[in-house]
Order: C-alpha cells, then structure tokens, then sequence
C-alpha cells in the first residue's frame, strides 16, 4: 500500500554552475501560497528565485525512505519566453552556445529570467509563465 507522506514546493534560484534550491511544506499546486513563500528565499550571494515546482512524495510499506511521485511542471516568476529563431535573429555572440545547446537538446523555447541575476532555461511543455513583480 502507498502511503501519502508530504507535499512540497521547490523553490529555484540562479547558481553559480547549477540552480540552488529550497524545500517547503506547501499544498499541492497552491500557487497563491508559493508566491508568497518566494518572497522570503534569499540562497547565496542574495539570488532570489526564478520559479518553482511542486513535488508529492510517498512511500510503500515495504520502503523504508520516501520517494518523489509527482513533479508539477516549472512555474516561472515573470521572464521572458523566446524561441530559438528569436535568439538566432538577435545575433548576438553570447548566445552561440546557448543556440548550440538547443538545437543539440531539441529546446524550442528558453525562459530568460527577469526577476534575479541573469539565467536561462528550456521552457518545456506543463511549464507555466506567471505574471510576477517582486
């Protein structure tokens, strides 16, 4: 039997070779509530979060540690979408390697963040733009 054990929040923020993260106690897909958790996450160097996912966790009896067995998609704290033809059009030599890497990946959109220092990442199918001001 599968037991319920906890419902989370996911907070991510910008990081140095990887996002930082925190972990709450929230509501599955309470969203109006992780908005308002976002606003007290200060990680390393005072990055703020970019977004957040919500995880629910359970376990079998015959486990002795939970697992994670639901993931929402990304919610997006503000950003801007674009695809790759957008990026490409821009032209700018900064983006070669974000343009390889999604060709490469099959991204066809990236989230750039606007809410915190400067971070990208792939916009997939379930994520969710919101519209944030901090």
């Amino acid at each position: 039997m599968t037991k319920l054990i906890k419902e989370y929040v996911t907070f991510y923020s910008p990081g140095t070779f990887v996002s930082e993260t925190t972990t709450k106690e929230c509501k599955w897909g309470d969203v109006e509530e992780a908005l308002r958790m976002s606003k007290d996450i200060k990680e390393r160097y005072n990055a703020t979060p970019f977004g957040f996912r919500f995880e629910r966790w359970e376990r079998n009896d015959d486990e002795m540690n939970g697992h994670v067995s639901e993931l929402s998609g990304m919610y997006y704290l503000g950003g801007i979408i674009k695809t790759v033809e957008e990026i490409e059009k821009e032209c700018n030599p900064k983006d070669n390697i974000l343009v390889q890497n999604m060709h490469s990946n099959g991204y066809k959109r990236v989230l750039v963040n606007a809410n915190s220092y400067g971070w990208t990442q792939p916009f997939k199918e379930g994520d969710t733009l919101l519209d944030y001001k901090p």
